[in-house]
C-alpha cells in the first residue's frame, strides 16, 4: 500500500464545517496517512485570514502598541472551531506562550506561523492523528534556503516514528534556531517536502478550486480544467502567472519524481489536475496545456550597425543591468540591435544610468525604452512537433488587431512568449484560448 500526503489549504480549513468535510476526505483514502495544514483562511468575503491578523499583531508588538485585542480575535477563531466540533482539548496553554512571546521580544516569522501551527494542533484531535511540529524537522540554512540534507533526514525519521501525523505548513527553524517561514503560500511546499521526505506514492494538494485551468478566467469565459500537466509546463505557466501552487512547492516532489494532484475540498469527486513527471503523461488533449502572462515589463533596444560583429557586445549591456541586480527574461536580437526585456519596476529607478553607461560601454547608436509591456506564454507538450502552432498563434493575435512586439520560442519546443501592448493583453489571451481550445 502506498502513501499519500494531503496538504489542505486555508480556505479548506477556514471553519469547523470545512474541518468535516477535511475529516471526510481524509477518512475516505486510508492511504491519506500524512496531512499538511494551513492557517485559518477567510470565512467570507469580508472576513480577514488568521496569518494576516498575526502580522497585524506582530507590526502592532513591534511599534510599541498593544496587539492584545488583535490576539484576542485570532484566539478566538480557535476556540469556534473547538467548541463546534466538540473536541475535548484546549489551546489556552499555546494561547499564553503566543502571548508571552509577543511581550517580551516579538519575531515577525515565529507570529506569523503560529497560525499553522495552531490549526494543526486542532487538526490533529480532529482526526485523531499524531502531531509533528516542523520547527524539529525542517531547517533553513543562513541565506533562507531549505537545508535539505538535514531536513530530509530528520523529518524523514520524525514522520515515520508516527503511523499517522498532522504536520503544520509553512515554518521550520532557521540557522539561528528561531522559526523562520516559507514566502506567502510556503503550506504548498511543506507538503512537497513531507512527501518527498518519507518517498510517498502522491502528493494531494487540496485548495478551493478543482484543479488548474487552461486560461485565467477574468478574461476567458468557464476555461477548460487541465486534466494532466508535466512538471515543466507547470514550471512555464507558474513563472507567468499561474497561481494555484506555489512555485517552490514544484521542485521537491519533481527532484523524487513524486506526482502532485491538485484536488478541490468542496467537490472531491472532481480528479482535479494531476501534476506528472515528463515522459509519464497521457496524450494531451489539445495542442497546448494552458496560457498565462504578466503584465508589467519594459524593452531596452540597443542598435549599433555591425554590433553582430563586436565580440562581448551583449556581456556589456548585461553587465549594466547585473551590477543592479536587475534580471532579464528574453534577449531577442538582431544583426544591429539587441533587446532585454525586463520588469519595469526593476528598471524604474535606473533608466537614465542605464542608457548612459550602455552608451558608454557599447558606443551605441541608439539606445530606447519601451515600457507598458505583457508577456504571454502559451504552453505545451501537445506542441512539440507540431506543424504550425507559431503560425496559428500569430494570426489568432493579429486577427484582433494586435501588434506582436517579440516572439520566442524555446528550444524545447515546449513554450512560445510574444510580447504585446498592455491594453491588448486581455484580447490576446481569449484570442489564443479561442484559437487552440474553442
Amino acid at each position: 500500500m502506498g502513501i499519500k500526503v494531503a496538504k489542505f489549504g486555508g480556505s479548506s480549513l477556514a471553519d469547523a464545517q470545512a474541518f468535516r468535510k477535511v475529516k471526510d476526505i481524509v477518512a475516505a483514502d486510508p492511504e491519506r496517512r500524512y496531512v499538511v495544514a494551513s492557517a485559518p483562511g477567510k470565512r467570507f468575503a469580508e472576513d480577514e485570514k488568521v496569518t494576516d491578523m498575526l502580522y497585524q499583531c506582530y507590526e502592532l508588538a513591534a511599534a510599541g502598541k498593544d496587539p492584545i485585542p488583535v490576539f484576542a480575535a485570532v484566539e478566538n477563531r480557535y476556540r469556534q472551531i473547538l467548541t463546534d466540533l466538540a473536541l475535548p482539548c484546549s489551546l489556552e496553554e499555546e494561547f499564553q506562550t503566543i502571548r508571552t512571546a509577543m511581550a517580551q521580544a516579538p519575531c515577525r516569522d515565529y507570529l506569523a506561523s503560529r497560525g499553522e501551527y495552531l490549526n494543526g494542533k486542532v487538526l490533529a484531535a480532529c482526526l485523531g492523528y499524531g502531531f509533528v511540529d516542523p520547527a524539529e524537522g525542517i531547517f533553513f540554512r543562513e541565506d533562507g534556503s531549505l537545508d535539505e540534507k538535514k531536513t530530509y533526514k530528520t523529518l524523514s525519521r520524525l514522520v515515520k516514528e508516527q503511523e499517522r501525523a498532522v504536520i503544520p505548513g509553512f515554518y521550520g527553524t532557521g540557522a539561528d534556531g528561531r522559526i523562520r517561514t516559507f514566502t506567502r503560500g510556503g503550506s504548498d511546499v511543506t507538503g512537497a517536502v513531507v512527501a518527498r521526505a518519507i518517498g510517498a506514492q502522491l502528493y494531494e494538494n487540496w485548495t478551493d478550486v478543482s484543479g488548474m485551468l487552461m486560461a485565467d478566467p477574468r478574461y476567458v469565459e468557464n476555461p477548460e480544467t487541465i486534466g494532466m500537466i508535466t512538471y515543466p509546463e507547470l514550471r512555464e505557466l507558474t513563472y507567468m502567472g499561474a497561481t494555484v501552487l506555489h512555485e517552490d512547492a514544484v521542485f521537491p516532489a519533481r527532484s523524487a519524481n513524486i506526482p502532485i494532484n491538485i484536488r478541490n475540498t468542496n467537490r472531491p469527486q472532481d480528479p482535479g489536475t494531476r501534476i506528472v513527471p515528463q515522459g509519464a503523461e497521457q496524450p494531451p488533449v489539445h495542442v497546448i496545456t494552458g496560457v498565462a502572462g504578466r503584465k508589467g515589463f519594459a524593452s531596452l533596444t540597443v542598435e549599433k550597425d555591425r554590433m553582430n560583429a563586436e565580440l562581448g557586445f551583449g556581456r556589456r549591456v548585461l553587465s549594466a543591468l547585473e551590477e543592479r541586480k536587475i534580471s532579464f527574461e528574453h534577449l531577442p536580437t538582431g544583426i544591429d540591435t539587441l533587446s532585454v526585456f525586463v520588469l519595469q519596476a526593476d528598471i524604474a529607478p535606473w533608466k537614465p544610468e542605464l542608457i548612459s553607461e550602455i552608451m558608454h560601454a557599447t558606443q551605441a547608436d541608439s539606445i530606447t525604452i519601451e515600457e507598458g509591456i505583457a508577456l504571454i506564454a502559451v504552453v505545451g507538450r501537445g506542441m512539440v512537433g507540431t506543424v504550425g502552432v507559431a503560425s496559428r498563434l500569430l494570426t489568432a493575435v493579429e486577427s484582433k488587431g494586435i501588434h506582436v512586439k517579440m516572439i520566442d520560442q524555446g528550444s524545447s519546443g515546449l513554450n512560445i512568449i510574444i510580447g504585446v501592448c498592455e491594453k491588448d493583453y486581455e484580447k490576446a489571451i481569449h484570442a489564443i484560448y479561442q484559437e487552440f481550445v474553442k
